[in-house]
């Protein structure tokens, strides 16, 4: 059953700009622009992570980050009421991890499609795992997004990332 809304609301923005930054971060550190937040049932920023994979560990994803630290941090009850902001769409292991830990919704700036269809036209290689979108690893988590006004600040990052004409 897939769950997916693709409404971004103007408090969704708020944390969804904050993942940008931290994608700039990440980018400004060496590493691949991603960023994502955790923000509880409150409202209350839990927890903030940026990429953190230029070490040459693939898996230290934020969002991965944010699924150890929610499972070592909150309560079941407060994983469930609690939200994901992230710059990029989950890939299928930061989905897995999240469903594992039965977080609440995920909201992304830019989704799977829109990252893969940019680094096709940019001519870069498939990775070494399928782009699936969130709904098709963890059909059980509530997701909205893309929000269409980061999109160009998003692929910007991605582009300087790669070294390409983002235009």
């Amino acid at each position: 059953m897939e769950h997916r809304e693709t409404t971004v609301t103007e408090e969704d923005l708020v944390h969804l700009r904050r993942c940008v930054e931290l994608a700039r971060e990440a980018l400004d550190a060496g590493d691949e622009p991603f960023g994502s937040v955790l923000v509880d049932g409150r409202g209350v920023v839990r927890f903030a992570d940026r990429n953190r994979v230029a070490d040459g560990d693939a898996t230290r994803h934020p969002e991965l980050e944010i699924a150890r630290w929610a499972a070592a941090h909150l309560t079941p009850d407060e994983r469930r009421g609690a939200t994901v902001y992230t710059s990029g769409e989950h890939c299928p292991m930061c989905s897995a991890a999240h469903a594992w830990v039965w977080l609440g919704p995920i909201v992304y700036a830019v989704s799977t499609e829109q990252l893969t269809g940019w680094l096709r036209e940019w001519g870069v290689a498939p990775g070494a795992v399928a782009p699936l979108p969130v709904p098709a690893v963890a059909p059980g988590v509530a997701v909205r997004g893309p929000a269409p006004e980061l999109a160009d600040e998003v692929r910007a990052l991605h582009a300087r990332f790669r070294g390409v004409d983002g235009a």
